[in-house]
């Protein structure tokens, strides 16, 4: 076996080793410690060997040929049925499993110092979950791609039920309702790829750029998997689910959701929809495009709504429907069916799983110490004045939501401007008017993104200061530990994006030799 095939082995096998190792009692060397401790430790250290193992696979990783598939394990599994343990990585893969390992470290040191309840319980999920997502992004079959997508569920779900805050029981069976319905409705498109075009291998598929597959296959294949994986991105109107899940969930729940799994339904509709149904998906992406920028408007307004004076909105409910307008960007440059676009919404996955999660990090911050996200609460209160009470606290919250607005220098702004610029021209077929008639929306919902923001930012770390007469903390030695990285990397993804987009870019065009620039 070669070195990057080993790398990535241990980067997908870890995490599910470690869930398991997680319920077996403590080691003799840590019988000193209480169990909760070495639960949490033992989280930390499974994590940390994967995030290791993740920044060894990006240095052992070709970078003069990223459109090329490397690391590759193809292991028959089930024969009869054609099912293989393939897995490999691109361009395309890597920047969201290096994302996902150090979205999943920083989680386990958050939870090693905040002690959550059954620690025991929680690293094992929270570990299965990372394992999920991993696969998720390193597999090449389409029904191994199924499993790994719907490995998450689980964990998420018990992360919200049992660990979440107020309306935790109803917002995780909403998240399970969605989430399975739709990938039943996905299981069914990849099923009828898999069988009309005689293979489930994802790259022997994604070669034949639908040959074998019939204009009416390609259309219906389109349109269950995209219904399935939309549910996951979220796509407008498929998204009531997520403002739910993230108010109730913990703070590492909520990272996790909006850092990592997101991107599992914008991955699957590059990795899949893409290069083996181009025929459906050039007949669907109009449409695509419409619910795109509706999501865009909507995910603002709603945020406009929330953070009004007397509205009673939360600061993580206004993240969480932010999330929908941000995704919605990602939609909107793979709808384009054009080398920018793409290349523009797979650098805005990157983006918002760096700022958001780092938002939701500083929102559980707020809410360790004032008990409370409530924005009309933190106004009456000492959160209206986080800049005097806290500053570096307030001033990486403004620093996060500066970033989410998409100011230049910074990693949101690529992104969004790609995937707009891919729409200003969108690929041969498409009608270039109806896209002008997008890119005009989406420009529009980039200056409700900044009037939200700012806003949300003048609410709660501006103004007077609050009754509370005990002093508050500002950010803590694990909260640097968790907050740095993602502030350094959304810098240098803002000031060179070239490291990001020279990735993308090749495996871009080899994954979609037909498409424009």
């Amino acid at each position: 076996m070669t070195t990057a095939q080993l790398l990535l082995i241990a980067v997908v096998a870890l995490p599910l080793i470690g869930s398991a190792t997680a319920l077996l009692p403590a080691p003799p060397g840590l019988r000193g410690s209480s169990p909760e401790q070495a639960v949490l430790r033992h989280g930390v250290t499974v994590t940390g060997a994967v995030l290791a193992a993740a920044i060894a696979l990006l240095a052992v990783f070709d970078h003069d040929a990223p459109g090329r598939m490397q690391g590759t394990t193809d292991i028959a599994w089930i024969p009869a049925l054609g099912i293989r343990l393939h897995l490999g990585v691109d361009g395309i893969s890597l920047p969201l499993i290096a994302l996902t390992a150090l979205l999943g470290f920083l989680c386990a040191v958050y939870a090693y110092v905040v002690r959550p309840a059954n620690a025991t319980a929680y690293t094992a999920l929270v570990l299965l979950l990372e394992a999920g997502t991993l696969a998720t992004f390193a597999v090449l079959d389409l029904v191994l791609f199924f499993l790994a997508f719907e490995m998450v569920l689980i964990p998420m779900y018990f992360l919200i039920a049992r660990w979440g805050g107020e309306g935790r029981g109803p917002a995780a069976w909403k998240f399970v309702l969605y989430t399975v319905t739709g990938s039943v409705v996905m299981l069914l498109g990849l099923l009828l790829i898999g069988v009309q075009g005689g293979t489930f291998d994802m790259v022997a598929l994604a070669e034949a750029q639908g040959a074998g597959l019939t204009h009416t296959t390609q259309l219906l294949a389109v349109l269950a998997i995209g219904l399935g994986l939309a549910v996951k991105t979220p796509m407008w109107p498929l998204h009531s689910w997520l403002p739910d899940a993230h108010t109730a969930a913990p703070t590492t729940g909520s990272v996790l959701l909006a850092g990592v799994l997101l991107k599992m339904g914008t991955y699957g509709l590059v990795r899949i929809a893409l290069p083996i149904a181009p025929d459906g998906m050039r007949t669907f992406a109009p449409y695509l495009a419409a619910f795109a920028v509706t999501g865009i408007i909507y995910g603002s307004l709603a945020c406009l709504a929330l953070v009004r004076q007397g509205a009673g909105g939360d600061l993580k409910r206004l993240i969480a429907y932010s999330s929908v307008g941000h995704m919605s960007f990602v939609l909107l440059g793979i709808s384009t069916l054009t080398a920018t676009g793409v290349n523009g919404a797979l650098f805005a996955n990157v983006a918002h799983g760096l700022v958001t999660g780092l938002l939701f990090f500083l929102a559980g911050a707020v809410k360790d110490r004032l008990g409370t996200t409530d924005l009309d609460t933190l106004t009456r209160t000492a959160g209206a004045a986080l800049y005097g009470r806290t500053p570096r606290l307030g001033g990486l919250l403004a620093f996060a939501a500066i970033a989410s607005l998409g100011l230049p220098g910074l990693a949101g702004f690529w992104g969004e401007l790609l995937a707009m610029l891919g729409a200003l021209h969108p690929a041969d077929g498409l009608s270039r008017p109806a896209y002008l008639t997008y890119l005009a929306v989406a420009g529009l919902g980039t200056l409700l993104t900044a009037a939200y923001l700012l806003l949300m930012v003048r609410r709660v770390c501006m103004g007077p200061a609050g009754p509370y007469e005990a002093p508050l903390a500002d950010l803590r030695r694990h909260e640097y530990a968790a907050f740095t990285p993602l502030v350094v990397l959304t810098l240098v993804a803002g000031l060179w994006p070239a490291v990001l987009l020279n990735l993308t870019d090749p495996a871009v065009q080899h994954l979609l030799p037909g498409v424009a620039r």
